[in-house]
């Protein structure tokens, strides 16, 4: 069995995942209008951090200054998860999950190996001490429920007995600019599954998990019990219509005997990705399971997302709860599903989990809660 050991988020929602728990059951969100010159020549939506709320914390780190923003709150975040986890152990291993990580850094320099993803994760490893090789999953938006999926084959292979994972990402006029040449951020708060929805909203944050093997069921809180990734092979950007690898990846991922009692669905409040999400939850048979979407409280936070996303919805299973959609008022996706608009108190032991991204890539990985 995998199971859920420690985790943690830092958001512009705060600093633990209790916090940004509390402050989602509550309703809000951390989207606002910005006005960032160094991140877009226009005012945008999106969910930021404030650095000057962590800039304590990061004093604190040992030679912070040699760090770069993302790579400090990487730091901050594994300070949090690491305790009584033996990571110079080589069947201890690291994922490192992002899209850009430090991107920025070729700005000064186009061939700088600071900007090389192997760099940074290698850095952050660094720090800590940890003796296995440094794994990087950078597979566009799914990057970081991904690392659910090859984590838990790690351990399920027998190759490590705990897996680290910090996802990360932090905006920058690259990512921004990106974006908006796609048109495809709305002037508003994102607004998943509505029919209005016209486009997402980005956002920036970090999370950590530790996943961890055990032999026992009892008390054995949260398991990761599987997962799958499939790809569309459709557009370099555009998911298939029908849904059909997303479709793949749920029906790999749930058997027959599982209980699916809620859905925590990507929900980027584009148009085709929410339609193509709800062909495939109702093409698989739960066109009547909840489904949530957390965007409307951290925006697309991208390569962190399926950490993020995954932490939030354990603990909302932990306490028998459905998250509503923050955004959606008037469901509008052309297949039949049941999209939560407001916090739903019901049991909840199995938890589907979804993620989709550019290239057509999809993720899904079922939790199941023990007794605790």
């Amino acid at each position: 069995m995998v199971r859920v050991t420690a985790h943690n988020i830092i958001s512009p929602l705060g600093c633990t995942s209790q916090e940004n728990f509390d402050r989602v059951v509550s309703g809000q969100t951390g989207i606002a209008l910005q006005s960032r010159g160094e991140l877009s020549d226009s005012d945008f939506q999106a969910a930021l951090l404030d650095m000057e709320v962590l800039k304590d914390k990061i004093s604190e780190l040992t030679n912070a200054e040699e760090f770069t923003k993302l790579e400090q709150l990487c730091l901050l975040s594994l300070n949090e998860v690491l305790e009584g986890v033996d990571v110079k152990s080589d069947r201890t291993g690291f994922i490192f999950s992002t899209t850009k990580g430090n991107i920025t850094e070729i700005e000064a320099d186009s061939h700088s190996e600071n900007a090389l993803l192997a760099t940074t994760a290698n850095k952050i490893a660094a720090y800590f001490g940890f003796q296995s090789q440094a794994q990087v999953i950078s597979n566009a938006c799914i990057s970081g429920l991904a690392a659910f999926v090859i984590a838990r084959r790690y351990i399920d292979a027998g190759i490590y007995d705990n897996v680290v994972i910090v996802g990360a990402d932090v905006l920058s006029k690259f990512i921004v600019s990106g974006f908006q040449s796609f048109q495809s951020l709305s002037a508003e708060p994102c607004k998943p599954f509505d029919g209005d929805r016209d486009g997402l909203t980005l956002g920036e944050a970090v999370a950590s998990v530790v996943l961890s093997k055990t032999d026992a069921i009892a008390n054995a809180g949260i398991e990761v019990v599987s997962g799958a990734i499939s790809n569309d092979a459709n557009h370099i950007s555009g998911p298939s219509r029908t849904g059909e690898g997303l479709y793949r990846a749920i029906t790999r991922t749930v058997g027959s005997d599982d209980a699916v009692d809620c859905i925590c669905a990507h929900g980027t409040a584009t148009p085709y990705n929410d339609d193509m999400e709800s062909y495939a939850i109702s093409r698989a048979g739960y066109e009547h399971t909840p489904v949530s979407g957390l965007k409307g409280y951290f925006g697309h936070t991208l390569g962190a997302a399926g950490v993020i996303e995954s932490i939030i919805s354990i603990m909302a299973m932990q306490n028998d709860l459905v998250i509503g959609t923050k955004g959606t008022v008037n469901q509008g996706v052309v297949a039949p599903v049941c999209v939560a608009k407001e916090n739903i108190q019901k049991p909840v032991s199995g938890l589907l989990k979804l993620m989709s991204g550019f290239g057509g890539c999809n993720a899904a990985v079922y939790f199941k809660k023990h007794g605790e």
